[in-house]
């Protein structure tokens, strides 16, 4: 499984921070929020690599911080970073298309690239695929959820109960069966259809690969990772994992400074 962390947003609620800086890569008292991530990931045995998609005002950033990630830890798993061009917020290229570029770009590659060796066999994607945000703290494994995608044998992604009606209305929404089953997912929904919101972590099928290259043709959405999901719900079988924690979205000055306060003690 790879796993794809989508990170070449410029992050303008948290200016002056992120103004130079990625944010993924801001402290988290003594951890960036990615390495918090992979380190979790780098224990998880079906992840065998991560690709980060990077903006090209932030690229050296993070070739610099994945270099010394990998020359400073035993057992960590090799990382690959995409640039996607943009140097921007208004010309950035959107989740779902950074997502399509990472895949083309691995499939294409015939040369190592930044630091991961090329993982493509005869031009064809072996693998599932895990994508995930770059910018959130969790208080548990990933390892479940890799173990109910497994176990379901279908693309999963995370849910979570949601009882504030605002809350619901800013995120992705989605209705299940009895045994977890997308049975419809909305986006910012005005009605929602539960209280079960979704948070942008999802592992894809490499069955569904084809759907997902084809999206784009389909009137799939690209500046979130959700869009992507929504689109697949209505063509392919997924499930969805309750979260067993806790999420933190680091996505104002207000959030890092909670998270600050939460994980440096």
């Amino acid at each position: 499984m790879k796993n794809i962390v989508i990170a070449a947003g410029y992050a303008t609620r948290l200016y002056p921070l992120t103004q130079n800086f990625p944010k993924p890569l801001l402290k988290i008292g003594k951890r960036t929020i990615l390495d918090r991530m992979l380190d979790d990931l780098d224990n998880i045995q079906d992840i065998d690599s991560h690709i980060i998609v990077s903006n090209h005002k932030f690229a050296p950033i993070f070739q610099e911080w994945a270099k010394k990630r990998m020359e400073e830890g035993e057992h960590r798993k090799p990382i690959t970073i995409i640039d996607d061009g943009t140097s921007t917020n208004e010309t950035r290229l959107g989740a779902v298309r950074d997502l399509l570029l990472a895949i083309n770009t691995i499939e294409n590659t015939q040369e190592p690239m930044v630091i991961a060796q090329r993982s493509v066999v005869n031009n064809k994607w072996p693998d599932d695929i895990m994508v995930v945000a770059a910018d959130n703290i969790l208080n548990f494994s990933f390892q479940g959820f890799v173990d109910f995608f497994k176990a379901k044998n279908s693309s999963v992604i995370m849910c979570h109960h949601e009882p504030e009606l605002r809350k619901l209305q800013r995120t992705g929404v989605i209705a299940v069966d009895e045994n977890m089953k997308v049975l419809e997912m909305q986006e910012k929904p005005e009605k929602p259809v539960s209280n079960w919101a979704v948070p942008p972590f999802y592992i894809y099928k490499k069955e569904d690969l084809l759907l997902i290259r084809d999206c784009m043709n389909h009137g799939c959405g690209f500046d979130a990772p959700g869009n992507l999901a929504h689109y697949l719900v209505d063509v392919t079988t997924i499930h969805a994992w309750q979260m067993p924690g806790t999420r933190y979205d680091i996505g104002s000055l207000d959030s890092y400074e909670e998270a600050q306060h939460i994980f440096s003690e």
